[in-house]
């Protein structure tokens, strides 16, 4: 094995754990969001879980966020509470750094 090759592998590994970790990440983004919007629509419990669930299923319709957005977008107005997209984006964002720093925190 040359040391390109030695090289490539080891690019093509550190994409693969990269991935694993986005994948992860957005996963556990998702449920927060999810737990985070079901108390804004007052749920609790068993009811809160089911939607955080939803959202995580949301995030698998379409590649990146925006399907989650537009889940969040929706059920927000369907429930007539004000939330900007600003407010929805930035939770996201913020949500998402704390996903990835407890996914590397935990191994």
């Amino acid at each position: 094995m040359t040391t390109f090759d030695k090289r490539q592998e080891g690019f093509e590994k550190q994409f693969a754990r990269d991935e694993e970790l986005r994948f992860k990440a957005s996963a556990r983004r998702n449920k927060m969001l999810g737990h985070w919007a079901a108390e804004k629509f007052g749920l609790t419990g068993a009811e809160a879980e089911a939607y955080a669930k939803e959202i995580v299923a949301a995030d698998f319709e379409e590649p990146g966020d925006h399907d989650v957005f537009n889940k969040l977008r929706q059920d927000f107005d369907a429930r007539g509470i004000a939330q900007s997209d600003h407010q929805i984006r930035r939770t996201m964002d913020e949500l998402m750094e704390k996903a990835i720093a407890a996914i590397k925190t935990s191994g």
